[in-house]
């Protein structure tokens, strides 16, 4: 039976309505910090912004994600690990539920996701067109990450390689924000974007917890199966520093402005989030309020060091 909150075909009666809440828009923000990150790096260096692009970017980009959100449904619906999943943290943890809960088909579901990701590539041939060819590299290389999160033969997170997938994939999200505008490769936005990236791999990598019971059963096995949910408490807390370090060491060196350290606020957040995964790793319902301050540490970290780019950079 659906918990309370998830969609149902009689709550989501008109089918638009129902492919759009089907793409989970609420969990669309990391991308679109993600791009501002970006556009902030470009213009803390001075490049001035051409505003249609940047709309471009952000609308696509934001596809591309909605894209990888319904093909990761899709593939876990069809391994049977979302329906195995009785211990999820909605809606956080256990997919969108829309095939579950008979909203939507496996098939449609499948075909829906292939075709966010292949909107996304004419866009991304529009702008390699008018910026400059290197972006079709970072356009492949995000798109094939998207996929290969979840859909075989590669399945990174199947494998326990999910946490890179989604390092490089923010990653990817910050540096082609920057491409398109400034036409050329440049080490600022990775000096910019690895932290937030790495902030949100932790995002997918606390959602693992509540599941693993169910990842486990149909032999998804992510760092959390492989390692126990107590011993995996680590893996958040080496995520956590490395993203802070990272921001410390580069402000440090000067590849940002001191007003940069204004993004290690959030660490707060980070850390009440694994004091509270520290305490409840192996007790699902009682992670929501961790995965909540792992997004919002995300999230506001991006805001803030993009703020600190465009006004000291």
């Amino acid at each position: 039976m659906p918990q309370p909150m998830e969609p149902t075909l009689a709550a989501l009666p008109n089918p638009a309505l129902r492919y759009f809440a089907a793409t989970r828009p609420a969990f669309l923000s990391v991308t679109f910090v993600g791009c501002l990150v970006g556009l902030a790096s470009a213009a803390g260096s001075g490049v001035a912004l051409v505003p249609a692009l940047a709309t471009l970017t952000l609308f696509f980009a934001l596809v591309a994600h909605a894209g990888a959100n319904v093909i990761n449904d899709y593939y876990d619906s069809l391994s049977g690990c979302d329906a195995a999943n009785t211990s999820r943290v909605f809606p956080f943890t256990g997919g969108s539920r829309f095939v579950q809960n008979g909203v939507l088909s496996l098939r449609a579901t499948g075909v829906f996701g292939y075709a966010l990701l292949a909107a996304v590539i004419p866009a991304g041939l529009y702008l390699t067109a008018v910026s400059a060819a290197g972006l079709i590299w970072i356009g492949v290389a995000g798109l094939l990450v998207g996929w290969a999160y979840s859909a075989p033969p590669l399945k990174l997170q199947s494998r326990g390689l999910g946490e890179f997938g989604i390092t490089a994939a923010w990653l990817l999200v910050v540096i082609g924000s920057d491409f398109v505008q400034r036409r050329e490769f440049n080490f600022a936005p990775v000096a910019a974007g690895l932290g937030f990236a790495l902030l949100v791999a932790n995002v997918l990598y606390i959602n693992q917890f509540p599941d693993i019971t169910a990842d486990a059963a149909v032999g998804k096995r992510t760092v959390v199966v492989r390692l126990g949910a107590n011993t995996s408490r680590w893996g958040y807390a080496a995520l956590a520093l490395l993203c802070y370090g990272w921001v410390l060491t580069m402000t440090l060196l000067g590849f940002m402005p001191l007003a940069a350290l204004i993004s290690l606020l959030p660490a707060v957040a980070s850390f009440g989030a694994l004091r509270i995964l520290w305490r409840h790793a192996t007790e699902p319902v009682q992670l929501a309020p961790a995965i909540k301050l792992t997004i919002l540490a995300a999230s506001l970290h991006g805001l803030l060091l993009a703020a600190a780019l465009v006004f000291f950079g």
